[in-house]
C-alpha cells in the first residue's frame, strides 16, 4: 500500500479567530495628557512670551526718555522699574489673547476646557496654606552664597515700584505663568515623555525663566524651581491649572506681605 498523502503543515495549524461581534475588544489606555496643541506650540508661545519683552523694554524706554525724561539719559530711564513694568503687562495681556484665539481659532475648542482650568470648590484651605507653607523654601538661600545685588531688588526700590510689583506679583503674573507652564507646556510633555519628566522639565524652565531676575544666583534659582516643582505636582494631581494658581498666589503674595512688613513700604 502507498503512504499516506502528505498535507501542507499550514493546513493544521489552527489559525487566530477572527473578532467576531461578540468578542470583547481590549481596552485602550487614554494618554495621561492630551492636549490638542503640540510641542512646537508650546515653544512658539513660549518665546513670544518670554523672549519678545526683552526687546520690547529698551523700545518702551526710548519712547519714555524721548516723552517724559528728556533731560535724563536713556541709561537712567532704564533703571525705572515701572517702564519694564507695565511694559510686560501690556503684553502679557497681549499673549492672553493670543492664546484664546490661539486654542479656540485653530482647534475649535474652549480655550478654559482645553487648558483644563478647573477651578478648586472645595479644595481652596488646603491649597492656600500649602502655597503660604513653600515659603520656607527661602530658609534654602542660606546655605548659598548671595549676590550683592539682583535685578529684581529694583523693583522694590521705591513705595511706587514696590507698590506696582506687589500688584502684578499677586495677579497677573502667576496668571500668566501658570497658563503657560501648567496649562501649556506640562500637558505637552506629560504626553510625550511622561509624568515625571515632564514635572521635572516644567519646573526647570519655570526656575531659567526666572534666573534673571535673580542674577542666576544657585541659591535664588533652586527655591524658585522647588516651587516651580510643587506647583506642577499640584497640577498633575489634581489635573487643575486653577488650583496650581491658587497655591502660586498664595506664595506670592505671602512673599510680598513679608516683604512689605520687613521694608514698611505702603505703610507709613
Amino acid at each position: 500500500m502507498g503512504s499516506p498523502p502528505e498535507f501542507p503543515s499550514e493546513a493544521l495549524t489552527p489559525q487566530p479567530e477572527s473578532p467576531g461581534p461578540f468578542t470583547p475588544v481590549p481596552p485602550t489606555v487614554p494618554p495621561l495628557e492630551n492636549p490638542p496643541w503640540d510641542g512646537w506650540d508650546a515653544l512658539r508661545i513660549g518665546l513670544i512670551m518670554f523672549v519678545v519683552p526683552y526687546l520690547l523694554i529698551p523700545v518702551a524706554v526710548i519712547a519714555a526718555q524721548k516723552l517724559l525724561y528728556r533731560n535724563l539719559p536713556w541709561m537712567e530711564v532704564a533703571k525705572k522699574p515701572w517702564i519694564s513694568l507695565t511694559t510686560q503687562f501690556g503684553w502679557y495681556v497681549l499673549v492672553f489673547f493670543y492664546m484664546v484665539i490661539f486654542v479656540e481659532g485653530t482647534y475649535r475648542q474652549r480655550f478654559w476646557e482645553a487648558i483644563r482650568w478647573d477651578w478648586p470648590r472645595r479644595k481652596w484651605s488646603w491649597l492656600i496654606a500649602l502655597g503660604v507653607v513653600l515659603v520656607s523654601f527661602q530658609t534654602l538661600e542660606r546655605f548659598f552664597h548671595l549676590p550683592k545685588h539682583i535685578p529684581m531688588e529694583d523693583f522694590l526700590s521705591t513705595p511706587l515700584a514696590a507698590i506696582l510689583t506687589a500688584i502684578f506679583a499677586v495677579s497677573f503674573g502667576p496668571f500668566m505663568e501658570e497658563l503657560y507652564f501648567r496649562g501649556f507646556l506640562y500637558p505637552v510633555l506629560a504626553r510625550k515623555l511622561g509624568l515625571l519628566s515632564a514635572v521635572l522639565i516644567t519646573s526647570v524652565a519655570f526656575g531659567l525663566i526666572h534666573g534673571a531676575q535673580l542674577a542666576f544666583s544657585p541659591g535664588l534659582v533652586l527655591v524658585v524651581f522647588l516651587v516651580g516643582l510643587v506647583l506642577t505636582i499640584v497640577r498633575a494631581v489634581t489635573r487643575s491649572v486653577g488650583s496650581s494658581f491658587v497655591v502660586h498666589v498664595a506664595y506670592n503674595s505671602t512673599l510680598v506681605l513679608m516683604g512689605i512688613i520687613a521694608s514698611r513700604h505702603g505703610l507709613k
